[in-house]
């Protein structure tokens, strides 16, 4: 053991030295691309040019992984700080606090992607609900320059802790209105001198979802993205390069997610569900945006001190609400197209089992009765919704279900509630509510560590298969519990179709032409660019990713190995099955769920271990 902690020791203090030397030598330049919601296999150099360079003359990570739940916010929290979800509490998109949130007219739950709610997270939790310091912070503190541009809610948790403007720039969908984070004098005046607003555009009708009788938008999100780009490029770069600092700049592209999200390629029907046109088109956006970003970064001089790192947070499935056991869908709705789930179906099934009333929070804590759901499909389960035994946070392709008395007889009737539904494919139980048959710990997946945010005490995977296609990661549909149609998109779920998503870099720091087949993972993106420029950020969780040195031009690779953990069956017989990849200490979360319910997982794969 002793032998262990000093080689363990040598390792980081040669690595970390090495980095600083790397670093105070290059002064070189990072830029982080996040094309929100791109999938892996669809990088082809006809869909995606710029995205296809970068990975064929850089570095691909072929083993890319998002973090589980698969949604925004928190893979967002794991790029920004270098930490699992255990560590930085960001659970999903949608968060129940356990405390009234003032922007979100003093709910207990809420959409967090949103500045004031950010603010409001922030301000509970002495200034950092997080606590861990992100990497842009950390460069700005160590004498870089740093940008955060593009989509609300991930723009601002890489640096949500400095509000004034006066540290990194943030340029999001708030910016100019009072809940955006206020401009600098020299950013207002230069987009101003470049004839752009200092209020930042809205998506027009990118952002138009339709409903059950009509088909959303046909729109990518070009208006809203072509600002930001030229904020970035016309005024942050230009300035950038005339102070001559090293900076970090972070671009999150929306698209191709919001538009996939809201498509109307195919109303109703689950082909070709987030593959028509309008998707592609989004993929061709994005890709755009970063090839004005790398055109730029030539004219300043810049290309050859700058690496770019792209990783998107997620894949990307299409949408199902199709169920034989749910009697929320045997329902009907004035709002819901017959024999489909509704918006909020965990909430209303659960509460039907238990049987509870059911709150919408979002509705004044109004009851739902028969032939209602909740409008956005969060629930209060319980007598009183003021001090209800059961949460529901809706979040799309996995929700969150919180049991505030830490009941494990309650604990244990949700469960088998769950266990009776065949749009449910995996159930992961907070370590210290004990063991359920059929489901696995938080811990196996990294959901139980240094997090102030209130843990979920169960997460609940749902239902994914493949259309049929050659790929069955391109054409996968998930349950989802969501307000958007069959046919539009989503992700969220423990599918191998939204854990992989699509990681490459390319610049001086990098190796040139090399396929990584070493496990990697949105977690490690801080870490590395941690490691290429010499920071060193302040960590209070233990759950961290790895800097992927084996990228680097003299870096080595690592030994890494396939496993699966399997649950104790249920009385059905049903077992979560986790698929993972261990390189060092570092997980990697490939699938999960029940045997036949989920896309890309193998019951058999690597060493099985029964927990």
């Amino acid at each position: 053991m002793m032998l262990k902690r000093v080689l363990t020791y040598v390792f980081f203090a040669v690595f970390f030295g090495a980095a600083h030397a790397l670093a105070d030598a290059s002064k070189h330049n990072v830029v982080l691309f996040v094309p929100d919601g791109l999938r892996q296999e669809m990088v082809t150099h006809d869909t995606a040019p710029t995205f296809a360079e970068i990975r064929d003359q850089g570095v691909n990570f072929a083993n890319s992984h998002s973090l589980f739940p698969t949604f925004t916010m928190p893979n967002s929290s794991g790029m920004a700080t270098g930490h699992y979800l255990g560590d930085t509490g960001v659970f999903g998109n949608v968060l129940y606090a356990g405390f009234p949130i003032r922007s979100a007219k003093s709910a207990r739950i809420s959409f967090i992607e949103n500045d004031g709610i950010l603010g409001d997270l922030d301000d509970h939790f002495s200034g950092n609900f997080i606590d861990e310091e992100t990497i842009l912070h950390v460069a700005h503190r160590s004498g870089f320059n740093t940008a955060a541009v593009g989509k609300i809610g991930p723009t601002l948790i890489f640096d949500h802790t400095s509000r004034d403007g006066g540290q990194s720039v943030i340029i999001d969908d708030a910016t100019g209105t009072p809940v955006g984070i206020p401009l600098a004098p020299w950013l207002s005046d230069g987009l101003k001198a470049e004839g752009l607003p200092t209020e930042a555009p809205g998506r027009l009708t990118n952002k138009d979802s339709g409903d059950f009788k009509t088909p959303g938008t046909k729109d990518a999100n070009v208006a809203q993205q072509g600002y930001f780009v030229q904020a970035l490029t016309k005024v942050i770069l230009p300035k950038f390069r005339k102070e001559g600092k090293p900076f970090v700049i972070v671009f999150w592209s929306r698209d191709p997610d919001g538009t996939q999200h809201n498509q109307g390629d195919s109303f109703l029907r689950l082909e070709p569900g987030i593959n028509g046109p309008t998707s592609l088109a989004a993929i061709r956006n994005a890709d755009s945006n970063l090839a004005t970003i790398r055109r730029t970064l030539t004219e300043l001089g810049l290309a050859d001190t700058t690496d770019i790192i792209v990783s998107s947070d997620h894949g990307f499935s299409t949408i199902s609400k199709q169920s034989q056991t749910s009697g929320a869908a045997k329902e009907s709705y004035p709002d819901v197209p017959p024999a489909l789930l509704p918006p909020g179906f965990l909430a209303i099934d659960i509460a039907s089992a238990l049987g509870l009333p059911l709150y919408d929070p979002d509705n004044g804590n109004a009851k739902v009765e028969a032939g209602t759901h909740p409008i956005d499909g969060n629930g209060y389960i319980g007598d009183d919704p003021d001090a209800p035994k059961l949460i529901v946070a809706a979040n799309g392709g996995s929700d969150l279900v919180y049991i505030p008395g830490s009941d494990p007889g309650l604990t244990q009737k949700t469960i088998n509630a769950l266990l009776a539904h065949d749009y449910v494919s995996g159930i992961f139980v907070d370590d210290d509510l004990g063991r359920f048959a059929g489901t696995l710990p938080l811990s196996a997946v990294n959901l139980e560590g240094a997090a102030r945010m209130l843990r979920p005490s169960i997460i609940v995977n749902f239902k994914s298969f493949s259309t049929g296609c050659s790929h069955p990661t391109t054409c996968t549909v998930e349950v989802a519990d969501t307000g958007l149609q069959q046919g539009q998109g989503m992700h969220g779920s423990f599918s191998r179709a939204d854990t992989a998503n699509f990681m490459a870099a390319l610049g001086p720091d990098f190796k040139h032409g090399f396929v990584d087949q070493t496990p990697a993972s949105n977690a490690d993106i801080g870490k590395t660019i941690a490691a290429l420029l010499g920071l060193l950020p302040a960590s209070h969780g233990k759950l961290v990713g790895r800097p992927l040195v084996e990228a680097f031009p003299n870096g080595s690779m690592p030994e890494w190995e396939r496993k699966t953990l399997i649950s104790e069956p249920s009385p059905a017989g049903l077992r979560t099955i986790l698929n993972y990849q261990l390189a060092g200490e570092t997980r990697y979360f490939d699938a999960a769920g029940f045997e036949g319910r989920t896309v890309g997982l193998h019951p058999e794969a690597g060493v099985a271990n029964v927990k």
